[in-house]
């Protein structure tokens, strides 16, 4: 069985239990939108495969805060499998600079196979399927969908954004509507520009329902 088989087992039985949002089915998504992206890459495609894969072995949101589980797990899994040292620790660079974090977050790490995974991540995280899982997390969170007198939150830092309890509505301008100007990738770009107009549709909408006008 080949290392990618193996995490693929590796990953769907540790995330057989998770949040809607950040499940086997995410981590799948994100491994085909990798895939997809690198082929108009120069890059080394293993890599980008495990780090699709790894990238959210375990969310530090759901470890109360702590970013070393991920890669801690990722590399005790990969160590136990016998991947090279180099590979290991480029899989764990990626784990440790894909996030967010409020936008504000400054990598410490740059390859093409990170810019490729990151693009991949993001694009789960906008149009419908970004809609989907947004509202899925703030119902796990018991989180409003909207409450007009809470404004948005921009230029957060790390820990505000980390430690966020606003409405589910809120995110869109926190986060996901910024994630379109932030893709690193050609492919990426081109495929976020559709998600994003989506989700610009989708909240017209919303506000409009919310008024009682449609």
């Amino acid at each position: 069985m080949s290392i990618l088989d193996k995490t693929i087992l590796f990953v769907k039985e540790k995330l057989k239990n998770a949040e809607g949002g950040h499940d086997w089915f995410h981590i799948e998504r994100v491994y085909k939108n990798a895939v997809l992206i690198a082929q108009g890459e120069d890059c080394d495609l293993t890599i980008v495969k495990l780090g699709a894969l790894l990238h959210d072995i375990a969310d530090s949101k759901f470890h109360n805060g702590d970013e070393t589980v991920g890669p801690r797990t990722a590399r005790t899994f990969l160590e136990a499998e016998k991947v090279d040292e180099v590979t290991i620790v480029h899989v764990i660079n990626i784990i440790e600079n894909i996030s967010f974090k409020g936008g504000n977050f400054e990598k410490k790490f740059h390859s093409k196979e990170l810019e490729i995974v990151q693009d991949a991540d993001r694009l789960d995280a906008i149009g419908a399927i970004g809609i989907a899982r947004c509202f899925n997390y703030g119902g796990f969170k018991n989180r409003a969908l909207y409450n007009p007198a809470i404004a948005p939150k921009l230029n957060m830092s790390k820990e505000e954004y980390k430690n966020s309890e606003s409405p589910t509505l809120n995110h869109f301008y926190e986060k996901l509507l910024l994630l379109k100007d932030k893709m690193n990738t050609e492919t990426g770009k081109k495929i976020a520009e559709a998600r994003h107009l989506y989700m610009v549709n989708f909240l017209s909408q919303f506000y409009a329902e919310w008024e009682g006008e449609k």
